[in-house]
């Protein structure tokens, strides 16, 4: 499993782990990464991610995690949550037309 995030594509970042003598070593700031169940309103069903806290609570913020995915750049998003937003996105555009 990949430490990336699935909605946001946060990675880690690689630095410096600075002592007290100004010695630098080579270290990695990993994501906060937490499993959790998104539900989407709009196909009815739960979906289970691995997403960062600060992708968490801009799902809050957008609205939901419907909201969330029409917003995002498809370059971000993992494979699977991809799909899961081209299938918002029929699903919504069926939903106007009728």
């Amino acid at each position: 499993m990949s430490w990336r995030c699935d909605l946001t594509g946060k990675k880690p970042l690689s630095g410096h782990k600075v002592s007290h003598s100004n010695i630098k070593t080579k270290r990695r700031f990993m994501p906060n990464l937490q499993s959790v169940s998104l539900t989407s309103e709009i196909l009815g069903r739960t979906v289970r991610a691995r997403i960062s806290t600060n992708a968490l609570r801009t799902v809050d913020h957008r609205g939901g995690f419907d909201a969330f995915l029409l917003k995002a750049k498809d370059a971000d998003l993992a494979p699977n949550m991809l799909a899961l937003k081209r299938q918002i996105v029929k699903k919504s555009a069926a939903a106007k037309a009728s």
